[in-house]
């Protein structure tokens, strides 16, 4: 049984979550301890459990010691069935990772799976539904693996309520991913999302991204809804280049000023295209674990962040593949991952 240092590194969820994903792929068993240990709630919370959980169901494993709070837990993983499933966070915590827990093991599984999350569609600190759509999926999808995704409700803290289903085919004739250049710019898009609040606010946060970044009104778009359980609202910015686009999101947040939201937007998305890398900083971390099952690859990145490192360092122990990275010009670096 490995033993994972829940501490290492970054040493937060993406350490549970990676775990929990290649155990079900390489049925090696894991013991974990320290969960969170350096976090101000240290332990599983509500949507880490979830993840625990789900990985269980669909790996039919053995799980010991894992609830909320705890700080070590045990996981023997079984056979990866496909099929019908639906998984509930039961709070706002992040519906779109533990999605991201299950999809590895699935899409590598022996069938079809169609399946169902419930919680936060839209959370600080998590990928939101629109990055798994538009960025995130799409390179999945040139590695040869099929996955559909479609958002039913959005959900925003504290309550979430969100939900969306997947659409997982396997296919055992994947494909190397290589993202060494952006290649041109094709088009940039705002995008204010207010749901349960005032178009205002959507004026107000397309406004100072319309100024900060110097995009037309045509690249501008309000987009206003109810389909939640509570109110909400997130910028999102689009850079949509020759092989990928990437998407930076900032979700409002008590306290924070709708201007201040948009301004961090496109903050981050300015940084991005200022340097010639075509993977942002939180794409590097979600690509590794599809490219290390498929046929590897390679990217380039301008920052490469203390979670990509952890991740690594994680993957590297459950599975026999070299996950190389070097500086390159500029401050950006590339990340080779071999078979």
């Amino acid at each position: 049984m490995l033993t994972i240092d829940g501490s290492y590194g970054e040493g937060g969820g993406q350490i549970i979550r990676t775990s929990l994903a290649l155990s079900l792929v390489t049925g090696k068993a894991f013991h974990v301890e320290r969960v969170r240990a350096n976090r101000d709630k240290p332990g599983l919370r509500q949507q880490h459990l979830t993840a625990v959980r789900a990985a269980q169901e669909i790996g039919q494993a053995t799980v010991e010691g894992a609830a909320v709070g705890a700080t070590a837990f045990s996981f023997i993983p079984g056979a990866v069935t496909p099929g019908d499933y639906t998984f509930s966070v039961g709070t706002a915590g992040s519906a779109t990772l533990v999605f991201q827990t299950v999809l590895p093991p699935l899409m590598i599984a022996s069938g079809q799976s169609m399946l169902r999350f419930e919680g936060g569609t839209h959370n600080v600190h998590a990928p939101p539904f629109d990055f798994l759509q538009r960025t995130f999926l799409p390179l999945v999808s040139q590695m040869g693996l099929h996955v559909l995704i479609e958002l039913g409700r959005y959900g925003f803290y504290p309550p979430g309520g969100g939900h969306f289903e997947v659409f997982i085919e396997p296919n055992t004739e994947t494909r190397a991913l290589n993202l060494i250049e952006r290649g041109t710019i094709r088009q940039r898009r705002a995008r204010a999302l207010v749901v349960n609040l005032p178009a205002s606010m959507a004026e107000r946060e397309l406004s100072v991204v319309k100024e900060k970044m110097g995009l037309s009104d045509e690249e501008l778009h309000a987009e206003l809804s109810d389909n939640a359980i509570s109110r909400g609202t997130a910028v999102m910015v689009d850079i949509e280049s020759e092989h990928l686009t990437e998407v930076f999101t900032r979700i409002g947040e008590r306290g924070i000023r709708a201007e201040v939201i948009a301004e961090h937007a496109a903050d981050e998305a300015l940084a991005y295209l200022a340097s010639d890398a075509p993977v942002g900083e939180h794409l590097a971390d979600q690509l590794l674990i599809p490219m290390a099952l498929c046929d590897g690859g390679s990217f380039v990145t301008g920052s490469l962040s203390l979670h990509t490192k952890t991740n690594i360092e994680v993957i590297k122990k459950f599975l026999n593949v070299d996950i190389s990275v070097r500086e390159l010009r500029n401050k950006t670096w590339v990340v080779e991952v071999r078979r």
